[in-house]
């Protein structure tokens, strides 16, 4: 062991053990005290702490976890890791032996079985860390991953659930392990296990993103290290730095903290790791540099974690003192690389060459198959729409139902169902009924909030807006041109005050089924001969969203995405879209076409 490492007390007490569940064997486990007695404040018991989380006082919660240092045999946890992960629990409550039911439905009995229990396919055999659990209790680990794959058939990849559930049992017993397991995959309001590839890759460069900005010594020292091999392939295994390589002590004050505030705490101490790193391999003769030129960088940091030469506060400490470093920070760079992970795709010549994040984007046949319909719906919607404009309907009848099939079939909308989504769909351009949709933002999910909309939307082409106000009406629409463009200067150094495509148009599905194209495709003008009136599509700023202008604005939204209202306008000849011109609203969506 490295002459580095904490010069903290060891102590072997057998008698504090019983804080332990049968299912762990705590032979293996060290308690470090990191300083003498008496020289902190004594450390809180649970139940000074309870009214803190009854209360909701988040904050003080937080400064008062990350400030004890309890030690690992503290009898604390099995009370306050569940109360934790209650905090995040989405819905109702599990009712008292709905686990056994669960288990009973998938095993048929609740008896451990004797053979090995097949594990989901989400997990594989590398994530499966049983730090000091028994056999048995990796075997209660499994049936736990087991049940929560049967409960939640969404998750398809998460290398750190098994992991975590086996930390979770070795402060309490099984059923509440469960419970709390799934309070953190339900979480809404903060992320606490990735359950996608494609999450779990933007983790990974969300840490490489915020380590070039509040890292940037140790992160440039890691990229001249990592060679050849570049700083990628390490920042990819970030998350095993933290539960596969930190001793054991160290990992379960992080997770203290990480029940608490979620997975930036991840972030943090993950920064933390290649900072001290970096304190100790600056010095070409240290062991660790060393180490790190002879095998590897990645082998250098996983040694040089399970051998961390600071005590837990210390670790914590450098986490959390990062200047900053802020909640909003990491979620923008979170959001923005999800978007752009979700957008990529690359083609050469004919062939679509898909990357594992692509997974939302229609399968090769299916595209096939919508192309060979491409010429015959086309004819048909034109067909429509001349139809229409000799009845003078603004609503042309919906194309052909098999278009877009398999996108709707995806979308999970709380404001449209089945039949106004196959009108919708017909009246989108044709080419972009061939993308698979992909909800960009909800006010259900990610809060009412224009700077959270564009931080979601803005880089994305087109949208389709869809409202539901609170009287039940239904609008919205089809926006052609990117969000971003609200920060885009003319000649003269000036915001431009509109912007937007002749293709933009407004829809209404409740009360009354009809789209409003363009007035300068209805009228069969060339666009530089309609007046600029007639030609107001898009407009943004800090305070409000507008589409349509020229007497009036067709929709109008407020910086809370709350109040609106909604008149006549020259750019699309439209009635107001709800019959009192002022809504409040219930929902709003957003979509995005991947790959469009």
């Amino acid at each position: 062991m490295p002459s580095v490492m904490l010069s903290a007390v060891l102590e072997e007490e057998p008698d504090l053990y019983e804080a332990f569940p049968p299912h762990v064997d705590p032979s293996g486990i060290t308690i470090l005290t990191d300083s003498p007695p008496g020289k902190k404040a004594p450390l809180k018991n649970f139940e000074e702490i309870q009214p803190l989380i009854q209360q909701g006082r988040k904050r003080e919660l937080k400064l008062i976890i990350r400030e004890n240092s309890w030690p690992i045999n503290s009898p604390v946890r099995a009370s306050l890791w569940p109360a934790l992960c209650r905090q995040h629990q989405h819905g109702k409550s599990m009712l008292d032996g709905f686990y056994w039911d669960m288990v009973t439905q998938v095993f048929g009995t609740v008896e451990l079985p004797d053979k090995p229990i097949m594990l989901p396919p989400f997990v594989e055999a590398t994530h499966c860390l049983g730090y000091h659990l028994t056999r048995k209790g990796r075997a209660v680990a499994d049936r736990v991953v087991s049940v929560l794959g049967y409960a939640c058939p969404d998750i398809t990849y998460s290398p750190s659930l098994y992991p975590i559930t086996a930390a979770l049992l070795h402060f309490m017993p099984e059923e509440e392990c469960y419970h709390c397991m799934a309070s953190l995959v339900a979480s809404k309001e903060k992320m606490f296990i990735t359950q996608t590839k494609l999450l779990n890759e933007v983790t990974w460069k969300t840490v490489m993103q915020i380590a070039k900005k509040h890292a940037k010594s140790a992160a440039q020292h890691l990229s001249r290290l990592s060679g050849a091999i570049g700083p990628e392939r390490i920042y990819a295994d970030w998350q095993w730095w933290i539960l596969a390589a930190l001793p054991f002590p160290h990992l379960v004050r992080v997770l203290d903290c990480f029940f608490h505030e979620g997975i930036k705490v991840f972030y943090r101490v993950a920064l933390a790791i290649l900072i001290l790193f970096h304190k100790h391999t600056t010095n070409q003769n240290s062991e660790w540099y060393a180490e790190a030129t002879k095998n590897g960088v990645d082998h250098a940091i996983d040694k040089f974690c399970r051998n961390m030469p600071v005590s837990p506060t210390k670790l914590l400490r450098t986490a959390f003192t990062i200047r900053a470093l802020s909640s909003q920070y990491i979620s923008r760079v979170f959001i923005k690389t999800e978007m752009t992970l979700k957008s990529k795709q690359v083609i050469t010549g004919s062939r679509l060459v898909r990357s594992r994040s692509s997974d939302n984007l229609p399968t090769s046949q299916s595209q096939v198959n919508i192309q060979m319909m491409s010429h015959t719906l086309t004819i048909r919607e034109r067909m429509s729409e001349e139809t229409c404009k000799q009845m003078g309907s603004h609503s042309p009848g919906p194309r052909a139902l098999s278009m877009g099939v398999y996108p709707i079939q995806s979308i999970k909308s709380q404001i449209l169902d089945q039949s106004e989504l196959f009108t919708l769909w017909s009246w989108l351009p044709v080419r972009i009924t061939m993308y698979q949709p992909v909800l960009l933002y909800t006010t259900e999910e990610h809060g009412c909030s224009l700077t959270t909309f564009y931080v979601r939307v803005e880089h994305h082409e087109p949208t389709l807006l869809m409202i539901k106000t609170c009287n039940n009406e239904v609008f919205g629409a089809y926006c052609s041109t990117r969000w971003f463009e609200r920060n885009q200067k003319d000649e003269r150094g000036n915001r431009q005050a509109y912007f937007g495509t002749g293709e933009t148009f407004l829809f209404s599905l409740q009360p009354t089924r009809a789209k409003y194209p363009w007035v300068g495709c209805l009228e069969d003008n060339q666009e530089d001969k309609t007046p600029h009136a007639n030609s107001l599509f898009m407009a943004a700023d800090n305070t409000m969203i507008t589409i349509g202008g020229g007497d009036g604005q067709a929709i109008w939204m407020d910086e809370n995405i709350r109040y609106g209202k909604t008149d006549r306008c020259s750019t699309f000849n439209n009635p107001p879209l709800c019959p009192s011109g002022d809504f409040e609203i219930r929902v709003l969506e957003v979509y995005g076409f991947a790959g469009a």
